[in-house]
C-alpha cells in the first residue's frame, strides 16, 4: 500500500472542527501538521471586510501522510460529516519519508 499526503485548505473558523475530526480517528490518522495561508484566486470568496482590503482570505491548511486507502476514507468522512464546507484537497504520491 503506497502513503500519499493529504492536503485541506479550508477557511480558518473550520480549522477546530477539522481538527477534532482528525483526533477522532487515529486509526487512519497517525498524526498531521497544521499551518495558515492566504488563499487567493477566482474561487476564494472574501466576505469579511479585512479580507476585501487585503486582498486575501484567511485559510488553514492541515497536512497528514498515510496509506491511500486510509486518506481517502478521511475524506470519505469529511464529505459525510461536513457536506457544505468549503474545504479544498489534494492527494499526492510520497516517494520517500522518514527522519533525518
Amino acid at each position: 500500500m503506497r502513503n500519499v499526503l493529504l492536503t485541506l485548505v479550508m477557511p480558518d473558523d473550520l480549522a477546530q472542527s477539522m481538527k477534532d475530526l482528525l483526533l477522532s480517528r487515529p486509526d487512519l490518522v497517525s498524526g498531521f501538521t497544521t499551518t495558515h495561508a492566504e488563499g487567493r484566486g477566482a474561487t476564494v470568496e472574501l466576505v469579511e471586510v479585512g479580507e476585501l482590503v487585503d486582498g486575501h482570505a484567511r485559510r488553514t491548511v492541515i497536512r497528514s501522510v498515510g496509506s491511500e486507502t486510509a486518506m481517502r476514507e478521511i475524506i470519505a468522512l469529511i464529505r459525510q460529516t461536513l457536506p457544505r464546507a468549503n474545504i479544498y484537497f489534494w492527494l499526492t504520491p510520497i516517494i520517500d519519508m522518514g527522519p533525518l
